[in-house]
């Protein structure tokens, strides 16, 4: 929001000056980005009148200009500005100026012609970027009078960085009101009085969306002069607001909208049919804007539309169609209020913004919509004349403005103050905020052009700003920490990520924004999370699975002509979950995935090159899981490669998965080597489970290997996991050592070896026992899984 200070000044003026001026708006929540004099800083510039103009005797495309600048002495001045003329006002710099950019002027002979000074464009004093030629000033301007003064070049151009909860000030009258409630001096607003049609011309009004737009105000000006100047006064506050002034009816509208902060639109009477519709748009629906652009419209975006043709995206920009040009004569002038949800996001949706979208989509005053309207009617009629026919109005259900309640005891716990009722009272009145008292408690109407009032943290921040930050005193913070218990049962999230790095894994942190590609390749999920607004088109779904960013970091390695890499992410996927926390709807596990890729081991002379495997990333998983125990069975997984995966498994509970990457996927993605995943749910590698003591026994151990033969489609877990769980007190430790097949092993069959490992805490084991167990171990092996003895 960009204004002159005297402009503001206008409606309310404290008795401060302009560093505490922007220091006052800034502390209130008001932050002045930029404050900028109008121009430059230069002197002995008058305002000055060109009496005479002849031609330079020696140059075509000079003048000799004679110059009245108040002195009661007639300047002779050489200038080649194409527009001088007799007659006319202009800037005048006598000898001893210095204009901007550090140019003096002095007493010169110019191509043998004496020139006492020099005749200005707004160029030459810094108030714009370009100049066609002399500034020329108006007929009643007072010939001798300094330019500065003249033409308030001292002003100051305030630039406010709004929070987008403050749609009020997006207009002068809104920073009046701030203002005037910051220093207690009377705003004095606008008087508009209601003008009185002198035509009976009107448009009939309907709400086919009386959601989207509950309230619409237009009339009908008929006999305008839309080629009539813009008065000086409204160009210059214009352009000091930052807008290029267009026409006196486009200047008006623009005028109103900084003035009130209602965004208004004039369209060309003549080109209008029948009545004005506010509803949603067709899909497919387009039309050409004011910006000349064609968009085509989604049904979700409200249109201005008349009998045939939509006339304006509404509360965005108006269409070229109906536009309004310098031969307009009658003119359809609306004002009206546009839901902000049904604003907002629209205008970036198709790629620009505009002034009308930035406030309508933040919220415009309901309540002063007839009010902009006819304060626009009355300059229309003032400066491009006119007849003005009735105001048509139509009307739904506005928004409601609920009641909040304020406890004072709720402010003093805030705020760390206690401000008192009549402290409090004092602050809402001068905020114009109707409050009324129930017991001991504030009941505060907000007014329709506060929107941002909406509970109770809303009006203490609203005493905050007032009773001003500053007098609130900054105390030390006091309070009792107690130490949280950390049971042996977890570990925290930086520990776990330790135990990772200490395997030589490093850390990667990637987007949680991942390609769609991605999820149906790596998660086998067809209709995955999208974003409404991705930053990047490659960007545009939530992951499920963590194993996409850590293959995209491996790629960059591989192409940086990096062999070997550890990469894990411990990170968030998103599912769909209707019982989902903490946002409805979706469920948000944590995720940890490691990959490893290329050799075994460093490269080094201690043993030959191998690649990484399943079983060398299989022992860093259960490293990372100990001292629990994983079990692990055969799974199919869309990442992984279908007979070299399996689910992982703790106290019989699936927690993840671990195998070899897809060969699709390695040759779809260009991966000379398969990398060996595995991915797991956080929380479990989080429970890291209690080390049990066992008794250490001074006994030798008795190791014996057994040997036997099983159907090669038998899988070694439920082996593994029956032996355990039926072992004889004795057997400590089960351990398969070698598998074989081919020759002296039937077809179909296979060869496993174990090593039994026996001991006792209390004795030696005696040869009976040692036997006994053996014969216990194998009579539950040929029981459960059909196995013979190799012999």
């Amino acid at each position: 929001m960009k204004f002159s200070e005297s402009w503001l000044r206008s409606f309310v003026d404290p008795a401060c000056s302009g560093g505490e001026f922007s220091h006052l708006l800034t502390m209130a929540g008001l932050e002045v980005e930029e404050e900028e004099t109008v121009a430059p800083a230069f002197d002995k510039v008058l305002v000055a009148e060109v009496l005479a103009v002849e031609k330079h005797p020696d140059a075509e495309r000079l003048n000799v200009c004679r110059v009245d600048v108040g002195s009661g002495e007639t300047l002779q001045i050489v200038c080649g500005a194409p527009n001088a003329a007799a007659g006319i006002k202009v800037p005048c710099a006598l000898p001893g100026a210095e204009l901007p950019g550090g140019f003096a002027i002095k007493v010169a002979k110019v191509r043998g012609v004496a020139s006492s000074g020099m005749l200005c464009s707004a160029k030459e004093l810094g108030i714009a970027e370009d100049a066609a030629g002399l500034l020329l000033l108006s007929d009643e301007a007072p010939v001798g009078e300094d330019i500065r003064r003249h033409l308030d070049l001292d002003d100051r151009l305030l630039t406010l960085k709004l929070t987008p909860n403050r749609a009020d000030c997006l207009s002068l009258e809104g920073v009046a009101r701030e203002v005037a409630a910051l220093t207690g001096t009377p705003a004095r607003l606008t008087q508009v009085d209601a003008v009185e049609p002198t035509i009976s011309r009107a448009r009939d009004l309907v709400l086919d969306a009386p959601e989207a737009c509950p309230r619409y105000c237009g009339r009908v000006i008929a006999g305008v002069d839309a080629a009539a100047p813009t008065p000086t006064w409204m160009s210059r506050r214009l352009e000091r607001s930052g807008i290029r002034p267009i026409s006196a009816l486009v200047d008006i509208t623009n005028y109103v909208m900084l003035e009130v902060g209602q965004p208004l639109h004039a369209f060309d009477d003549s080109r209008l049919h029948g009545a004005i519709h506010a509803r949603m748009a067709r899909a497919g629906e387009k039309i050409t804007l004011l910006n000349e652009q064609t968009v085509e419209l989604q049904d979700d975006v409200l249109l201005i539309a008349d009998e045939q043709r939509p006339l304006a995206m509404a509360g965005v920009m108006g269409g070229e169609e109906s536009g309004i040009s310098l031969d307009t004569r009658e003119l359809f002038l609306e004002a009206a209020f546009f839901a902000p949800t049904a604003i907002a996001g629209r205008a970036r949706r198709y790629g620009f913004v505009s002034d009308a979208a930035h406030r309508f989509e933040r919220g415009v005053d309901f309540g002063g919509t007839r009010r902009a309207l006819e304060r626009a009617t009355r300059l229309v009629l003032d400066i491009c004349g006119g007849q003005a026919g009735p105001v048509s109005e139509a009307l739904a259900i506005l928004p409601e403005r609920p009641e909040v309640r304020l406890r004072p005891e709720r402010v003093a716990k805030v705020l760390g103050i206690a401000l008192g009722d009549e402290r409090i009272g004092e602050l809402f009145a001068r905020l114009a905020l109707p409050f009324r008292r129930d017991a001991d408690d504030f009941v505060v109407t907000p007014p329709s052009y506060r929107f941002d009032v909406e509970i109770e943290e809303d009006l203490i921040e609203e005493l905050a700003r007032l009773h001003g930050y500053e007098n609130i005193p900054a105390v030390v913070p006091t309070g009792f920490l107690a130490m949280l218990p950390q049971t042996e049962q977890t570990r925290p999230l930086a520990r776990v990520r330790q135990i990772v790095a200490d395997c030589g894994y490093q850390e990667v942190v990637n987007f949680a924004f991942v390609d769609e590609a991605w999820e149906r390749d790596f998660a086998g999920n067809g209709e995955p999370i999208r974003l409404a607004n991705p930053i990047a088109s490659q960007l545009s779904v939530m992951r499920s699975t963590l194993i996409g960013g850590l293959l995209a970091n491996l790629a960059g390695n591989l192409k940086r002509r990096q062999a070997r890499a550890r990469l894990f992410e411990t990170g968030r996927c998103f599912f769909r979950d209707a019982a989902g926390e903490p946002v409805a709807g979706f469920r948000q596990p944590w995720k940890l995935t490691a990959l490893a890729y290329g050799t075994a081991f460093p490269e080094q002379w201690g043993c030959a090159a191998r690649p990484v495997d399943f079983f060398d990333i299989k022992g860093d998983l259960e490293r990372l899981l100990a001292p629990r125990v994983a079990s692990f069975e055969k799974t199919a997984h869309p990442a992984l490669h279908p007979g070299r995966s399996a689910l992982v498994l703790v106290a019989g509970k699936a927690i993840g998965v671990i195998g070899e990457l897809h060969p699709q996927w390695q040759q779809k993605y260009e991966l000379p080597q398969a990398p060996v995943i595995f991915e797991v749910d956080l929380d479990a590698v989080v429970m890291a489970g209690r080390a049990q003591h066992v008794e250490v026994s001074r006994q030798p151990v008795v190791i014996r290997d057994m040997a036997i033969v099983v159907d090669q489609r038998l899988d070694l877990q439920p082996l593994i996991d029956g032996m355990s769980a039926t072992r004889p007190e004795i057997v400590r430790e089960i351990n398969l050592f070698d598998v074989y097949v081919g020759r002296g092993v039937e077809a179909g069959k296979k060869s496993l070896a174990f090593r039994i490992t026996m001991q006792d805490t209390r004795k030696t084991l005696q040869e009976v026992e040692v036997d006994a167990a053996m014969q216990h171990l194998m009579a539950y092996l040929q029981e459960t899984f059909a196995a013979q003895l190799r012999v």
